[in-house]
């Protein structure tokens, strides 16, 4: 089943689908409560034997921690119970009869606690919003004071889950245990909600119109094989137009992405000082002269028609002439990527974008700050609501957008929103974006949709970045550690497509908390 990534509102709503079907959200509660029990013995089994704390509001979210509570009283686990106030829903007052009258204990959450070796917050849910009230928040400081992992069920109460905003003191959560699918406010708030696990409670399936999490097995199957009579050709050739004086980097980067990724051929387009520079230190790339400021020549135009995919703007500076050389290469390729300086020569000319899309396969990769200039009317949303931008954006240009991010969203006119969690913060670096871009180019030169080359690409970057941080630390990641972790991800997608990770039930899917040193 695809990982939804939720909105409260379609939380809300997946959960009265469930009532409607016959699940009854008693039964969900149960499940939950149980559920986040077993993710609690498989991932910190030496802690509940040393006690646990259940911190529990008045709504459902309270009533779980009241069925976890239950639940490892059973297994004699000490447990001990702060409730911040009387049951505030039927189904956490249930709850809290069902546990108090199998003995788990309650203690004042503003008196003297037992000594434990792990707490958990069961205080607020997906839906809540806003300030904390006085009393939970003097209880969201207090858990935060204690020097134990603190365990979020749903997500970390003072977390908006919606759009990931703190009004105040938040959990700082060493896991989160949610239900179903993620939450937006999951993916950001990466640093507030620690490693995130999405356990199946037993909702029915999600509705297909809700953006979903991109996987390894499906970018797994995505990934083509190569043919045992291969060769230089059938593999794909890309062209990468950049590399301005001073920023021969992203060049070089861009075009060793692309052959990491597998293309067969890789061709670089600059001005002829860096050419001279580039065939010096990279002797695997074909190279071609044009001046950036010049319409151009008939030999990077025939080029162009030769190849499967064209990168426009890595290090292409932001001279004059550069739309206009971006529009007349553009209009020549076959499917194209444009990053960077290429996606700024479009500032307050979106319709020149609206017609290269409309004739050609097209890829816009904007940060944050790029996706602002191009898209002033989504300015005010970018960050709290990246699917909403990129998406109305999306479908406003008729082109595909990789909005690049914590978390990175992908959106295209007429298929369903994407997203990817994979990364870290060694990604925050100059050449990562150049990296992707080759990437991309790579895979739509190998034959895959826009929509699969930029979720394969990401996912593939995502996950090489966390392999290279674990060898050389976030802090001293640079872009060429991630292409030298890229063979790594190839082969785990190899043995992912060949067999498919052994289920590990009730866990649908665990995103570990990202290196942040």
């Amino acid at each position: 089943m695809p990982i939804p990534v939720l909105t409260p509102e379609q939380s809300a709503a997946w959960d009265a689908r469930a009532a409607a079907a016959g699940i009854p959200l008693g039964t969900l509660m149960e499940t939950a409560g149980r559920a986040a029990l077993q993710v609690l013995a498989s991932r910190l089994p030496d802690r509940l034997s040393g006690g646990v704390l259940v911190a529990t509001g008045v709504g459902n979210n309270g009533g779980d921690g009241w069925v976890l509570a239950r639940a490892l009283n059973r297994l004699e686990v000490p447990v001990f119970v702060a409730p911040v106030g009387e049951p505030g829903s039927e189904l956490n007052r249930q709850m809290s009869e069902l546990a108090r009258a199998e003995g788990v204990r309650v203690v004042d959450p503003e008196g003297p606690w037992p000594q434990v070796a792990l707490a958990v917050d069961a205080l607020l849910g997906t839906g809540a919003l806003g300030p904390l009230r006085t009393p939970v928040r003097a209880l969201v400081e207090r858990l935060n004071d204690l020097a134990l992992p603190l365990v979020a069920i749903d997500g970390p109460s003072g977390v908006d889950l919606g759009t990931g905003t703190s009004h105040g003191p938040a959990i700082q959560a060493t896991l989160s245990i949610t239900f179903g699918g993620l939450r937006r406010g999951h993916l950001l708030a990466r640093d507030e909600c620690g490693t995130i696990v999405v356990v199946d409670i037993g909702h029915p399936p999600p509705d297909p119109g809700w953006p979903v999490l991109v996987g390894e097995s499906e970018v797994a199957r995505w990934q083509t094989r190569l043919a045992a009579r291969a060769h230089k050709g059938s593999r794909g050739r890309v062209i990468v137009v950049g590399g301005d004086a001073g920023m021969t980097g992203a060049l070089r980067i861009a075009c060793r992405a692309a052959f990491a990724a597998g293309a067969g051929l890789v061709h670089a387009a600059a001005p002829a000082a860096v050419i001279e520079a580039i065939q010096a230190a990279e002797p695997d790339v074909q190279t071609v002269a044009q001046d950036f400021s010049d319409a151009p020549t008939t030999e990077i135009e025939t080029l162009v028609h030769q190849c499967d995919a064209l990168v426009l703007g890595p290090g292409l500076g932001k001279g004059p002439g550069r739309r206009p050389l971006i529009i007349a290469l553009a209009l020549r390729a076959r499917a194209v990527v444009l990053d960077a300086d290429g996606l700024n020569a479009f500032q307050g000319a979106t319709d020149d974008l609206r017609e290269i899309a409309r004739r050609r396969v097209l890829i816009l990769t904007p940060h944050v700050g790029e996706f602002r200039r191009l898209f002033p009317e989504q300015s005010q949303v970018v960050e709290a609501d990246p699917w909403q931008a990129a998406s109305e954006a999306s479908r406003a240009i008729g082109a595909t957008i990789l909005l690049k991010g914590v978390p990175t969203v992908i959106a295209t006119p007429d298929g369903p929103l994407l997203t990817v969690a994979a990364g870290n913060p060694g990604l925050a670096t100059g050449g990562s974006g150049d990296l992707l871009s080759g990437l991309l180019g790579a895979m739509l030169a190998a034959g895959a949709t826009a929509a699969q080359a930029t979720a394969m690409g990401a996912q593939a970057m995502g996950v090489a970045a966390d392999l290279a941080a674990r060898r050389v630390t976030a802090r001293a990641m640079r872009p060429m550690d991630i292409i030298a972790a890229l063979p790594d991800v190839w082969r785990a997608w190899e043995v992912q497509r060949r067999a498919p990770s052994t289920p590990r039930p009730p866990v649908l899917y665990q995103l570990e908390a990202p290196q942040r040193w």
